[in-house]
């Protein structure tokens, strides 16, 4: 937000290209939406066989994609923030603060891939 704001000041043409850390952000939850969906749709009710194994499974699967987007969306808030406001004073750092993005978009998506 602040920094997509000081974007906005200095170099209005750019603000579209500073809305990529928001994106990425917002695809973090989608990766939470999907294991949910997986996981109530894999609910039953306990008189027809849902045991306790796996509701501890459902957990552990919700807390590795909740906890592994909650890593991953601190790391997007603070290269975003950060790389945001250097592409604005240096736009060469554009490319550098994408891959950073990248990287800590994959820990949401190995978030993902643990919890299915």
């Amino acid at each position: 937000g602040v920094g997509v704001s000081a974007m906005g000041v200095q170099h209005p043409g750019l603000v579209m290209k500073s809305i990529i850390p928001v994106v990425m952000a917002g695809v973090l939850g989608i990766y939470g939406l999907i294991v949910s969906v997986i996981i109530s749709s894999n609910m039953k009710d306990v008189n027809e066989g849902y045991s306790v194994f796996n509701g501890y499974a459902h957990l552990s699967a919700g807390l590795a994609c909740g906890l592994a987007n909650l890593a991953a969306g601190f790391a997007i808030g603070i290269v975003g923030d950060a790389g945001v406001r250097a592409a604005a004073q240096q736009p060469r750092l554009y490319v550098g603060m994408v891959l950073i993005l990248i990287f800590a978009e994959a820990l949401g998506l190995y978030g993902l891939i643990v919890a299915i």
